[in-house]
């Protein structure tokens, strides 16, 4: 599915969407049902998803990834993106984008009360029975144990590279990824009528923390990549001005393709080239930052979903903060490489969450902008994350 065509079938449904419930709100409740089976068809697959992602993407790992310079690599990976969510977080709470609407709070009475203790939420990371965990959809646990088996996988593929596993795995993949994508080319269905169903119950007020939301969301990415670029320049002892000329051409990719893999192959010459990171850091850290670091996925959902907390006045306590910034880091592993793949990522933590499913629609005529800002994110910082590993390898070897 072309994602050009696929955005302008959601605008085109968002627009009628919102004529629709505004023209029509005594009869929208029709409507309800292709929403709700939409969500419900796009959630089915989900847990195997997330699973075959993350065992592909360490599975797929070569004996360089795991090496020093590997652990090293994917401890920024991982540090970025844990700081990439709590940034949004901070931005959300900061800004308060979904302010100023009241949403219905009917059925919401328990989550409004709900607090999370550290020392539970620690233990529950981590699956008892896997298969509880698949029919639960419990998102952290399947990725715990996803990182368990990938790592399995990955040394027993050392010992027998010839097996079948990988392929199949690789197959297996492709198969939920094409499920996904069926279900996808009904979203303009799914999301016509649910902002049909919005726009008729709540009025075109609810449109304004959309807005909000996008222009928080984008002043969070700018001063995020702007914070990255003043760390790499302090760190790695280089000038902030030349770090800035040396992205520009990686940056405009990146936003015209909303694609970090279209954008991999100037990355990889110009981070080289124009950055001066040795090409063994750059042929290693780039391609592995397409699977394992997304900064702007992580931010992405943790600013969204806080969002929708405002919407409908739910208070998180500081531990289920912290909860939200490291569930945002772990589904970000799990990126889907399809149209509206924003969409599919809330679909994973919005519910994990207690919170409302049908809010996901909200955000969809926001996706194409978000998808801008959050492939910049993304590309940018696996670019600092090779300088700033340059500039440790250099370190350590004297």
């Amino acid at each position: 599915m072309n994602d050009k065509y696929f955005i302008r079938k959601i605008l085109i449904a968002i627009v009628l969407g919102i004529g629709v419930g505004f023209f029509f709100k005594d009869y929208v409740f029709v409507l309800d049902v292709f929403g709700k089976i939409f969500l419900r068809a796009m959630q089915m697959a989900i847990p195997l998803l997330v699973l075959g992602q993350v065992v592909q993407a360490l599975g797929s790992l070569e004996k360089k990834d795991l090496s020093a310079l590997g652990m090293r690599t994917i401890t920024v990976f991982g540090i970025s993106s844990l700081f990439a969510a709590y940034w949004g977080i901070l931005f959300a709470f900061v800004f308060q984008p979904g302010k100023g609407v009241a949403l219905p709070q009917s059925g919401l009475e328990g989550i409004k009360e709900q607090s999370i203790d550290l020392t539970e939420t620690v233990i529950s990371f981590f699956p008892q029975n896997i298969m509880d965990s698949l029919t639960q959809g419990s998102i952290i646990q399947i990725i715990i144990f996803a990182i368990f088996l990938g790592i399995a996988l990955n040394l027993f593929l050392s010992k027998k590279p010839d097996s079948v596993i990988l392929p199949f795995l690789i197959d297996f993949n492709e198969i939920i990824m094409n499920i996904i994508r069926l279900v996808m080319k009904f979203a303009p269905i799914g999301i016509f009528s649910m902002i049909a169903v919005s726009v008729g119950n709540l009025g075109l007020d609810i449109l304004i923390p959309m807005v909000k939301y996008l222009l928080v969301f984008a002043i969070a990415t700018l001063c995020f990549i702007l914070l990255w670029v003043l760390i790499v320049a302090l760190y790695c002892k280089k000038s902030f001005k030349n770090i800035l000329l040396g992205m520009k051409s990686i940056s405009l990719v990146a936003l015209a393709t909303t694609s970090s893999a279209v954008t991999l192959p100037i990355a990889l010459e110009d981070t080289h080239k124009k950055l001066g990171v040795s090409k063994r850091i750059v042929d290693l850290v780039l391609p592995m930052g397409v699977s394992l670091n997304s900064n702007g996925s992580a931010m992405h959902m943790a600013i969204t979903v806080i969002t929708i907390s405002q919407l409908y006045r739910i208070n998180f306590n500081a531990v289920s903060i912290l909860y939200i910034g490291i569930l945002a880091t772990f589904v970000s592993l799990a990126n889907a490489v399809v149209p509206g793949a924003g969409l599919v990522s809330l679909a994973i933590i919005v519910p994990q969450l207690g919170l409302p499913i049908e809010s996901i629609a909200l955000f969809a005529g926001a996706e194409w902008f978000v998808g801008m800002l959050r492939t910049i994110t993304n590309v940018n910082s696996d670019v600092f994350s090779a300088v700033v590993v340059d500039k440790m390898s250099n370190i350590g070897e004297k």
